[in-house]
């Protein structure tokens, strides 16, 4: 395991991007986010990233399963320093900006998903 936070909550417009096919991704950042930042997130407990974030780990959000496909140049000292980085469903062998990390699999993630009490969990 090398990385495993409970959901806390969620901004008013985490969602603004999900489901859209040319953005489809979350923002995700410890609850302690700055309030301008946190309307954009998914909020979830602080917690250490044990290990870096790499292509071909387990990407598990309530308990659906996602293979990454590419990591960010800053993805992991975002998310180890402020549990932030940009979770981006289109997959694709390359990141689409610095702090993204890219997934892809069968189950799409929506937003009756992200609940508080949820988990987001890397293998």
């Amino acid at each position: 395991m090398k990385f495993r936070s409970k959901i806390t909550g969620n901004g008013p417009d985490a969602f603004a991007f999900l489901g859209d096919p040319e953005t489809n991704f979350i923002i995700i950042f410890n609850n302690d986010a700055p309030p301008a930042l946190a309307e954009l997130c998914v909020l979830h407990e602080p917690a250490e990233l044990l290990a870096d974030v790499e292509t071909g780990d387990t990407f598990v959000i309530a308990n659906k399963v996602f293979n990454v496909s590419a990591v960010g140049s800053e993805a992991n000292e975002t998310l180890r320093g402020l549990g932030h980085c940009t979770v981006d469903f289109k997959g694709g062998p390359e990141a689409e900006r610095p702090g993204c990390i890219m997934l892809e699999g069968d189950d799409p993630i929506t937003a009756a998903d992200l609940v508080s009490g949820a988990m987001i969990e890397i293998f």
